[in-house]
């Protein structure tokens, strides 16, 4: 069963009235949370819209689960991102299911899947592509084979195993979903999302990313261990003659709408005022923040923020998911100090005094 974009849209003049209700109500304005009625969208259409996608998510969540066991923060931040038009950069041990986790939310989303095996040796036009020589009625031309990037989810394993020279030749992908080969440009299809991974085990041979490019993801994701019971899951699923499949997920012109829909989640002046007051002190804190983070980090933060509200099914941001959005969203921006890491001081305890110290 897939959901297209009619179902989301679809509305019922009960759910309208009780949502026009619902946000009448003056106990959201004390939470500092936006009304409906201060954007410039259709209340009636938009509330229904985020009710429908707060089952569509729950059913799609329930859907990857049958597949992949546990790590439910992380396959939600993978699609944040990708409500987002983001990017997202996991770090983990090996074996945690990262491939299968990124390819399993690609068929859910029927999107063409790609994999890349970032190695010393693999060149930039091994990502994008490269024009080869064809013979054609006894003339010989030049023909663009797309490479692996001409996809809608890629997964570049290991990235910090490729070449600085390799590494930007995905900054132009991940930033203007384009790739110019010789003095041709050609446009990637959308959705685009990149999920990079590193291995924080090895540094040795390996190129770290720079922190121009790590400020292109917009999510640090961090995949720890799973529990006994969920480890226990994993070898009575994985060990027997079938294999669990996907059964049902979204259309990818629903994922498009979804992603315009993040962005007119409304927010409170309140919160968007808490955000800048956490990226600001980032940047305040020299005590153990050597360089905190950029405006990037601020839109970022917002827009994981309203993903976050919107795959719970509500039209409006709480203080909650700004809080819990910051931990991905800046652990990668953030450059302690010497002391501070020489304290044993991680980025996410240094987001999170930063929080302490707000509310």
């Amino acid at each position: 069963m897939r959901y297209t974009a009619l179902e989301i849209y679809s509305a019922g003049a009960g759910n309208i009235q009780k949502n026009q209700a619902f946000r009448a109500s003056k106990n959201r304005n004390l939470k500092g949370e936006a009304d409906m009625n201060e954007t410039n969208i259709d209340s009636g259409q938009a509330a229904t819209t985020y009710q429908n996608a707060g089952r569509i998510f729950k059913n799609f969540f329930e859907d990857i689960g049958n597949v992949v066991v546990g790590q439910n923060k992380v396959v939600e931040q993978i699609v944040i991102a990708i409500l987002c038009e983001g990017h997202a950069l996991v770090e983990s041990n090996p074996g945690l299911g990262k491939t299968l986790m990124i390819s399993t939310v690609s068929k859910a989303m029927n999107l063409k899947f790609s994999r890349i095996q970032c190695t010393p040796d693999l060149m930039p036009s091994d990502i994008t592509g490269t024009n080869v020589i064809e013979e054609k009625d006894n003339k010989k031309e030049f023909r663009f084979q797309p490479g692996p990037v001409f996809a809608n989810v890629i997964l570049a394993d290991e990235i910090n195993r490729a070449s600085p020279k390799t590494q930007s030749a995905l900054l132009e992908a991940m930033q203007e979903k384009q790739v110019t080969v010789g003095n041709d440009t050609f446009m990637l299809d959308r959705p685009f999302f990149i999920l990079a991974t590193q291995n924080p085990i090895e540094m040795e041979g390996t190129y770290p990313l720079p922190e121009a490019q790590l400020d292109r993801f917009l999510l640090k994701v961090l995949v720890d261990y799973p529990s006994y019971e969920e480890e226990m899951e994993i070898i009575n699923r994985y060990t027997k003659s079938e294999v669990p499949n996907i059964s049902r997920g979204l259309d990818k012109s629903t994922l498009l709408d979804l992603q315009k829909l993040t962005r007119q989640v409304p927010i409170s002046e309140e919160l968007k005022q808490r955000v800048l007051s956490i990226v600001g002190m980032t940047r305040k804190d020299k005590e153990h923040i050597e360089y905190g983070a950029s405006p990037r980090a601020s839109i970022g933060l917002i827009l994981a923020a309203k993903a976050k509200a919107l795959i719970e099914g509500r039209n409006f941001v709480s203080k909650d998911d700004i809080d819990y959005m910051a931990y991905p969203v800046l652990r990668h921006r953030l450059i302690l100090t010497f002391e501070a890491e020489r304290s044993g001081m991680t980025p996410d305890q240094a987001i999170e005094e930063i929080i302490r110290k707000l509310k």
